[in-house]
């Protein structure tokens, strides 16, 4: 799992390449989910949409911050 402080350190590439990993996490566990096999941890999907979200907060600070002129 991601820290927050190991997301803070990461630049915009690195956050949108965890940012598309994390999704295709999610997608195999919420495939897993619907076919009806056992999760082998599922408070994992939490912290995953958790991981997410504050990634996509990083990226809009950051672009709020940096604006282009």
């Amino acid at each position: 799992m991601v820290k927050k402080k190991e997301l803070k350190q990461l630049d915009k590439k690195g956050l949108k390449s965890k940012l598309e990993e994390l999704k295709r996490d999610l997608m195999k566990i919420n495939a897993q989910r619907s076919s009806g096999a056992s999760i082998e941890n599922p408070g994992r999907i939490k912290h995953i949409k958790k991981t997410i979200a504050r990634i996509k907060t990083y990226i809009k600070n950051n672009k709020e911050e940096n604006p282009k002129t």
